[in-house]
């Protein structure tokens, strides 16, 4: 157990950190149809200021950052980051999650800098349905090269996350599943969050059990351990895979009884649970001239507000924030 705990005895141990709340994508589970307000630039948190946030967790007892978005890589000098929070001493984890379009510019960099691995959203091997969900995008062909290029600097394991829907891109699941035997993919089978909407056309949710009744059709999953990580995936390979299938599942499943992560938005709001409003900011204090000791002060009143679990069973949806706010 680390030294920071929730009020229900949770250890909490993991930093998001979203760096911006711009991308180059604009995928329908995450953003609506006609775009969101975007945070001025003097609204984000710079990135002394990041690692002042950071510097205190890390004090507290956090020891796994993960950076986000948007998308991370869309902000200049992102290796800088990295290697100040590489220099925490208590940080033993970092990584990044990232749509893939930019990282074969940046994998050497970043590895250059101390981040250890990524998680690349990529949700269908179409170039079609790629500019479908994307609501444009044309680069598939860049993501797959830079997941080439992030494995051929060692920020492994990359790890593919597909959000699954129905009618949109779940007749991919077994080419998906195929790449885990084949090319020893890391791929993580995310189901469908409620989103922010494309009303009756919004996408439509799978669960977890009913993906794995899909992929009885290449043989039985054996359950594993994960190769590395600090996420809610239930992990499992095929007989003599060399790569894994992970499976994240916030409705069919949750996961909130032993969530152990905290949430660091762009603007500086420190959140204790993706699906709740509920946040504390830190970017006033911080540029009031908050002490440190006074910073720990909130972040462990966030950290002790943290609800038990989310309230998507009761028909609750966040309505605050879109994801791409938020960081995932």
């Amino acid at each position: 157990m680390t030294g920071l705990s929730d009020s229900f005895q949770r250890p909490i141990n993991y930093l998001r950190i979203s760096v911006t709340d711009r991308c180059n994508l604009r995928c329908i589970y995450c953003l609506p149809p006609e775009g969101v307000d975007l945070v001025s630039h003097r609204e984000i948190l710079s990135y002394e200021e990041v690692y002042t946030v950071a510097r205190a967790a890390a004090e507290l007892g956090i020891n796994k950052i993960r950076i986000t978005g948007g998308e991370p890589l869309v902000r200049l000098g992102l290796p800088k980051l990295i290697q100040m929070l590489a220099q925490i001493e208590a940080i033993d984890d970092i990584s990044l999650t990232t749509n893939g379009v930019l990282l074969s510019s940046y994998a050497a960099e970043l590895k250059q800098a101390g981040l250890q691995r990524v998680n690349v959203s990529l949700d269908t091997l179409k170039q079609d349905r790629f500019e479908r969900i994307t609501r444009g995008g044309s680069n598939l062909e860049q993501v797959l090269e830079g997941i080439e290029a992030a494995r051929g600097v060692g920020l492994e394991p990359v790890k593919l996350n597909m959000v699954v829907m129905s009618g949109i891109n779940d007749d991919e699941l077994l080419d998906f599943a195929t790449k885990t035997v084949t090319e020893g993919w890391h791929v993580r089978f995310i189901e469908l969050m409620p989103v922010v909407g494309e009303g009756s056309t919004a996408p439509r949710f799978v669960s977890a059990s009913e993906m794995r009744q899909r992929f009885e059709l290449l043989g039985e999953l054996e359950p594993c351990l994960p190769t590395i990580g600090n996420g809610p995936a239930k992990y499992f390979r095929f007989p003599h895979a060399k790569g894994t299938i992970g499976f994240i599942t916030p409705i069919s499943e949750h996961f909130c009884f032993d969530c152990n992560r905290m949430r660091l938005t762009a603007d500086g709001k420190l959140r204790s649970c993706l699906l709740s409003d509920y946040e504390i900011d830190l970017k006033q204090p911080l540029r009031n001239g908050i002490s440190r000791a006074g910073l720990k002060k909130l972040f462990k009143q966030a950290v002790a507000d943290k609800p038990l679990r989310h309230q998507l069973a009761k028909g609750y949806v966040p309505k605050q924030r879109p994801f791409s706010q938020v960081g995932g």
